[in-house]
């Protein structure tokens, strides 16, 4: 284990935790400032042995046009997903699709599942233990093989770009 020498050893989530605290108790009164400032110094030294080392952000602004392409896909796969729910005739096919990872790091596995999962109508089952593969339930799909490639393009790609250059 890690440790260390630091008092403050992630300074940034400790000033985080100490403005979430003062907007959390609506009072910016010196006892107010005292434990939040106590607490944004404890928590981050109790949690910090535990705290994956994050990746560089190799190119932040590609993190911008992923963000913004997620928020599209989000809402074309609500209008998808409520066709699916309204239309009775409508039959969903679901399946479940093991996805190949060529992500490398945790956090941008992370990443990728979390957005699968955010996008409705799929959801990140499972990371394998190898780290090589990632189990997708999806709500319906025709080809599994093109719902693959259209992960890999429109988000494994980028986030490789983003953060594993």
């Amino acid at each position: 284990m890690i440790r260390s020498r630091s008092w403050l050893p992630i300074p940034l989530l400790s000033v985080l935790l100490l403005i979430v605290w003062l907007l959390l108790q609506q009072s910016v009164a010196f006892g107010q400032w005292l434990l939040g400032g106590f607490l944004a110094i404890v928590i981050p030294i109790v949690i910090h042995p535990f705290w994956e080392p994050q990746p560089y952000l190799k190119r932040p602004f590609l993190l911008l046009r992923y963000y913004l392409r997620v928020l599209v896909d989000i809402v074309i796969a609500n209008l998808q997903v409520s066709r699916i729910i309204v239309d009775p005739r409508r039959r969903p096919n679901p399946a479940f699709v093991v996805y190949p990872l060529e992500l490398k790091e945790y956090f941008t596995i992370t990443i990728l599942a979390s957005t699968i999962t955010l996008t409705p109508g799929t959801v990140s089952a499972h990371l394998r233990l190898d780290g090589k593969s990632l189990l997708i339930h999806t709500l319906d799909v025709d080809d599994p093989d093109a719902l693959i490639k259209e992960i890999h393009e429109r988000y494994e790609r980028p986030l490789k770009e983003i953060f594993e250059c």
